[in-house]
């Protein structure tokens, strides 16, 4: 039998240390392109969801009850259409530019898992996948792009 990835999605967290607040000057640039690269995201091939406020972004969500923490999270239809998102256009020079404006930082600051096609994760479901990646590296149920893992096959009885 073979498995459809078409029953599962790709969920995505990635969660930065901010160097200054996002009203300062240092962030400037980065605060201007978050609409038109959330724009690109949203039009790009596979993309499915983006975890959004009233904002329109996710700059203000609260996360691991850090003031300084933000947190990028999305679902996609396969890791091919995630991976060629963030590493072309407008986000791939955004990620050359991560330096200036978010600490460096030597825990793992995002991680992948899938998600039953149409599910919406949660803050609190993506940090405890964070956390498990933290904990125990990459598995099935917390990876990364470097370390991917397929979907798993539903038990058949």
């Amino acid at each position: 039998m073979t498995l459809s990835t078409a029953s599962y999605e790709l969920a995505q967290v990635n969660i930065g240390r901010l160097k200054a607040p996002l009203e300062s000057p240092l962030l400037k640039d980065f605060v201007e392109a978050l609409d038109p690269v959330n724009a690109v995201a949203d039009a790009a091939d596979g993309f499915v969801w983006r975890l959004q406020s009233d904002s329109g972004n996710a700059t203000d969500v609260p996360v691991l009850g850090d003031e300084w923490l933000i947190i990028n999270m999305s679902t996609w239809r396969d890791t091919d259409a995630l991976t060629a998102f963030m590493y072309q256009g407008r986000h791939r020079e955004l990620l050359a530019r991560r330096r200036e404006w978010f600490e460096r930082l030597e825990e793992a600051m995002a991680v992948l898992w899938w998600v039953p096609a149409g599910h919406r994760p949660t803050v609190a479901e993506a940090e405890s996948r964070l956390l498990r990646l933290r904990e125990h590296g990459p598995t099935q149920d917390a990876f990364t792009l470097r370390t991917p893992f397929p979907p798993l096959a539903p038990a058949t009885a």
